[in-house]
């Protein structure tokens, strides 16, 4: 009996040692997970990982259609009773405002006699800010788009396709002068009012 008994004891330390081994595995699982929770928690409440007095960047925002522009530029006095835009409500959820050029652009073509006079617009989905620099840069920025038109092929010029790229090529352009002087761009695009090749 002695034997039996001593058997019996033996598988029973058996069980209760796998269980055992089963809840050490199961709790640590459950300590790590609550561990790295709270890691994650703290780490989004800015316990740590984020330090004091370091903010992002004060870059131009996109501003949505239904928000109000901080930086939208003071009027001449002519729009005090114009009606604020109305959008509509597909396309977008980002604002796009416009800026004119009042001069054209004229250069000499790259491969050809041939000049180029255009009349250009750009456009940003930001802040009023990247329009105040287009300004306060427009001198910088006209010599870049000039640059980019004396390097235009007269091929280009004619070509639907060949148009695009200048137009890409140009907002480029614009943003290089813009990110060299204030560290951001912000042009979506510029537009032709006017293309003429002679």
């Amino acid at each position: 009996m002695a034997k039996g008994k001593d058997k019996a004891e033996g598988e029973g330390g058996g069980k209760s040692g796998k269980g055992g081994i089963l809840k050490i595995v199961l709790g640590a699982v459950l300590l790590l997970g609550l561990g790295a929770g709270g890691a994650y928690g703290a780490f989004a409440m800015g316990v740590f990982g984020h330090k004091e007095g370091e903010a992002e960047p004060d870059e131009p925002k996109l501003v949505r259609k239904d928000e109000e522009d901080p930086y939208a530029p003071a009027g001449d006095g002519k729009d005090k009773e114009a009606a604020a835009p109305v959008y509509g409500e597909g396309g977008s959820k980002y604002r796009t405002v416009y800026y004119s050029f009042e001069e054209p652009f004229t250069a000499n073509l790259a491969d050809s006699p041939g000049l180029i006079q255009v009349e250009l617009a750009v456009s940003t989905r930001r802040d009023g800010r990247v329009l105040q620099w287009v300004k306060t840069h427009e001198l910088a920025i006209r010599s870049a788009f000039i640059a980019q038109l004396a390097a235009t092929t007269e091929a280009e010029a004619y070509d639907v396709e060949g148009k695009k790229k200048l137009s890409a090529r140009l907002t480029k352009a614009a943003n290089h002068v813009l990110e060299e002087n204030e560290g951001f761009g912000g042009i979506d695009a510029v537009h032709f009012k006017g293309f003429l090749v002679q």
